[in-house]
């Protein structure tokens, strides 16, 4: 008796224990699992503009902090005359900030190893992402409005000032015009890539509805990887295009 009741016992053990091991799988097989660390900076941060931008694993490895200035390093209206990198432009509506009188500094803090479980989470209003000019991204929304309102205020590049730090709205040419280049990493951890892709030089054809897929980039030796590009289709009264819409799907 005594015999099989160890028997019985053995049995329920192992059963449990296969349970929770397939519970475990499973749940990294879907993503749920966030704590996945790494041990060096990804090496598209490099291509950031290291004046305004820094950089560093944060939270043991399982997350990436990014502290900017919120200075880019090309030229625009909104440095204001007398700057080296003031650049006159007369057709633009500029708002009543310049960057010396401008706090654009920003920090966010994102997943080392974006959640790709399926999931998508809408942006919000102010900075959704680092630009490698060290500048702020926005969605396509000015204030609660289209950003179509505040078209005539955006510079060379699609960005101004206001409400708060200088930021991108659109392709920011300045950097990036109808290529394949690094533009910047939004807040759900994934980088954001401009219209072509660098796998095929051409633009790609199997964007998700947040422009993004999975190849290889020029940043990635050959393995493949997650990442967004800037939608090629023009947008409103711009003749530019949205940067990025969303939504998040790294989150």
């Amino acid at each position: 008796m005594k015999n099989i009741l160890k028997i019985s016992l053995t049995i329920i053990t192992t059963l449990i224990l296969i349970i929770f091991m397939a519970c475990t799988n499973n749940d990294e097989v879907n993503g749920e699992s966030s704590d996945e660390a790494l041990t060096i900076l990804p090496s598209e941060f490099e291509a950031f503009n290291s004046d305004a931008v820094s950089a560093y694993l944060s939270d043991g490895g399982t997350t990436i902090t990014i502290e900017t200035t919120g200075l880019p390093n090309h030229k625009t209206v909104y440095w204001g005359e007398g700057n080296k990198l003031y650049m006159d432009e007369p057709n633009v509506e500029v708002t009543p900030s310049i960057m010396s009188s401008n706090n654009n500094a920003v920090t966010i803090t994102v997943d080392a190893v974006p959640n790709l479980d399926g999931k998508t989470v809408s942006t919000q209003l102010n900075t959704i992402g680092i630009a490698v000019s060290g500048a702020s991204i926005f969605n396509d929304s000015e204030g609660n409005g289209p950003l179509s309102q505040a078209a005539a205020s955006l510079d060379w590049t699609g960005a101004h000032i206001g409400p708060g730090v200088y930021h991108y709205h659109l392709e920011p040419v300045a950097f990036s015009d109808d290529d394949d280049k690094l533009i910047g990493i939004l807040l759900d951890g994934v980088f954001i890539y401009g219209r072509k892709c660098y796998s095929t030089g051409t633009y790609p054809t199997d964007l998700d509805s947040s422009g993004g897929h999975t190849t290889t980039t020029q940043y990635t030796d050959g393995v493949e990887q997650y990442h967004y590009h800037i939608i090629n289709e023009l947008y409103s009264n711009t003749d530019s295009y949205i940067l990025f819409a969303g939504p998040y799907q790294g989150f």
